[in-house]
């Protein structure tokens, strides 16, 4: 295998570790246990889900892997803090977690290396020529090291 399919492979094996603990952990909790907050006056865990859904829905666009799922979620999970503003059905996200993640990886799985450094939807021509790094490799990696961040959190939650 040469080096960048090495590379590649490991890490969407550590993007695959990340989204089935996060998996795991969400779609074990009933509506009850969503309602945790991870620390006294902070994010609830279904806010949470939710959040991490509008980044992955996010991700389809930015990889250039098809159109969003809920663009309209992202002012209620991307754009405001939890409990100012209503959220959608438990049932809404749970579906959207899944179909979103299903995509992803389905997209995901069929890119090559060198799809995979290839400049991501944001960054234009002109600006990922001065800074290659802007590719889609990046957004995996920030995107995993971001999921990781907050199944941490969760760790947080008391019983």
């Amino acid at each position: 295998m040469p080096n960048d399919d090495t590379l590649v492979a490991g890490a969407l094996a550590a993007w695959k570790t990340a989204l089935d603990r996060a998996d795991k952990f969400f779609t074990n909790q009933d509506a009850a246990g969503l309602e945790k907050q991870v620390a006294p006056d902070r994010n609830r865990l279904i806010y949470l889900w939710g959040h991490l859904s509008a980044i992955h829905d996010r991700m389809l666009s930015l990889l250039s892997l098809g159109v969003r799922v809920h663009p309209e979620f992202d002012d209620i999970f991307l754009g405001t803090p939890d409990r100012t503003t209503e959220l959608p059905p438990l049932e809404v996200i749970r579906a959207w977690w899944s179909e979103v993640n299903t995509r992803l990886n389905e997209g995901m799985a069929r890119f090559s290396s060198d799809d995979w450094l290839a400049r991501h939807a944001s960054v234009s021509e002109e600006d990922f020529a001065k800074e290659p790094l802007r590719n889609r490799f990046s957004i995996l990696l920030s995107r995993t090291n971001h999921l990781s961040y907050h199944i941490g959190q969760t760790a947080l939650v008391r019983e």
